[in-house]
């Protein structure tokens, strides 16, 4: 299957070796000419992370290596100080000391081959590494290729990793490099074109960085546009003790573009939403403040729902049984697109929730952090976290449904294996209720009628802009969720011009 065009591939390691082998055999580019074209770019990328000093270069057997010895060649033709380890062998001993007063060490250890633990003497190197860059701070690492010890192909570090300052990658960055944990050990990542052709390659990657061009995607209002043509967005939502989650998701759906917003909320809480709130309707649902949802509360929602093309469900809706078994009724019999998010993912964690959303006859995107995605699938946080790519994939398929996992990776997830990923470096959202606002944005994507991985995309792709205006606007530190809602207009209009119609 055909990556859409604002996913930028990302091959993964049997991908990449494909690509590679195609190279030499169809278009008759010798091997030693991609590895020479690669160790000149890791030798360039050196000599600008580090002018000055001696080079340590660590050196694995295979093309991992061969580019780090080319690297070392060129190094030393510009006249540079370098040394070669090759790893197990007898000067490898003194790896630790030769690091001591180097002022950058490559890593070309193992490749994109590499995935499980590394063994020694490999394992043993990438220790001395690290070791030697956390007593130096002067000292620069960087990795060729992927850093060691990442899987290249999921972003998976089994045991060590090295931690590089910047990596340099050949022909296209791997899923591994963008991916959590392996993201935080590739530092800046420098893409090297080494002449493999563009144009008729044998691969298809199932995963890809997110574009600008997805924001393309999103019809904008003109001049025949009304509030209901704009797209219609219900925030079903809300508890005593957690009233502003759903006034948020709302205020981020308005905001992101949706015509007309409505919270339907518990009636004991109503009050409190509505003062929050001029531009969105509220719509009271009977409930017991102690107890919860009454009877005929999700009927109610449902009834709801059937003026509005899309819902967000679960903002604030807390964990009484009672409020469970009413966010579990609405997604089931909710007849429009739903992004299900917070306390609504969580009342899909027991008896067989996540089958249950399977059988949905209209697109839902679920959007859990990796606790929320833990507990959906059974498992600690800590194992979604050390294996994000093939959690948020397994999600995928057992809900039938898109499902972003949330991070500065946001993994966004189809039931058939694709995945795209977000670029990430908005640290503004590390804050309270941004996931509410995030479920907004794809909530009014969804209702403006856009196909569901797409308007994911998008709305993951907005929500980090958003973040990174806000930061500029009022300080990194200081960012709340409200200021993220505030900069969604901007986020916004700084997108091309939609080529896919008016509203």
């Amino acid at each position: 299957m055909d990556l859409p065009r604002w996913l930028k591939p990302l091959p993964d390691a049997a991908q990449q070796r494909a690509l590679d082998a195609w190279a030499i055999e169809q278009h008759g580019i010798p091997s030693q000419t991609l590895m020479e074209r690669a160790g000149s770019a890791l030798a360039g990328v050196c000599a600008q992370l580090a002018p000055a000093g001696r080079i340590v270069v660590v050196c694995g057997h295979g093309n991992n290596g061969g580019d780090g010895q080319v690297a070392a060649r060129v190094l030393r033709q510009q006249h540079r100080d370098v040394d070669v380890v090759q790893a197990g062998s007898a000067e490898a001993a003194a790896l630790p000391a030769l690091l001591k007063d180097a002022t950058a060490v490559i890593d070309a250890l193992l490749g994109t081959g590499f995935a499980g633990v590394p063994r020694a003497p490999v394992a043993d190197a990438i220790t001395a590494i690290n070791r030697a860059r956390q007593a130096n701070a002067a000292l620069r690492v960087l990795a060729c290729d992927v850093p060691s010890g990442v899987d290249a192909s999921t972003g998976e570090v089994s045991a060590t990793a090295v931690v590089a300052d910047a990596t340099v990658t050949f022909h296209a960055a791997k899923p591994g490099l963008w991916i959590a944990p392996g993201k935080s050990h590739a530092g800046e990542l420098h893409v090297v074109d080494i002449g493999i052709p563009a144009q008729g390659q044998p691969v298809s990657p199932q995963a890809g960085l997110i574009g600008e061009q997805v924001c393309d995607e999103i019809p904008r209002r003109g001049p025949a546009s009304n509030k209901f043509s704009a797209g219609s967005v219900l925030v079903v939502g809300g508890s005593p003790a957690y009233s502003g989650a759903p006034v948020l998701a709302a205020l981020a759906a308005a905001r992101a573009g949706a015509g007309y917003v409505t919270v339907a909320a518990p009636a004991s809480v109503v009050p409190a939403i509505a003062a929050k709130l001029l531009e969105v309707m509220v719509t009271p649902l009977p409930d017991d403040p102690e107890s919860g949802p009454r009877r005929g509360s999700s009927r109610l929602a449902v009834q709801r729902a059937e003026r509005a093309q899309a819902m967000v469900l679960g903002p604030g809706l807390g964990r009484l049984a009672a409020t469970q078994k009413f966010a579990r009724d609405v997604a089931v019999h909710a007849k429009l697109p739903l992004v299900l998010d917070a306390d609504g993912l969580v009342a899909h964690a027991t008896d067989g929730g996540l089958e249950q959303l399977a059988a949905r006859a209209h697109a839902t995107v679920l959007t859990p952090h990796s606790g929320e995605l833990g507990r959906l699938l059974g498992v600690s946080s800590t194992e979604v976290d050390a294996q994000r790519l093939a959690h948020v994939r397994a999600a995928a398929a057992r809900a039938g449904s898109v499902v972003v996992l949330k991070g500065d990776d946001t993994l966004i997830a189809e039931p058939g294996g694709l995945v795209a990923i977000s670029p990430g470096g908005a640290p503004a959202l590390a804050t309270a209720g941004t996931g509410d606002v995030l479920a907004g944005v794809i909530g009014a994507f969804l209702a403006k009628g856009v196909e569901p991985f797409t308007a994911a995309c998008a709305g993951v792709l907005t929500h980090l802009r958003a973040g990174v205006i806000a930061a500029e606007t009022v300080g990194l530190e200081g960012v709340i969720a409200s200021d993220v809602i505030s900069a969604l207009p901007g986020a916004r209009a700084r997108q091309p011009r939609s080529p896919a119609g008016e509203l």
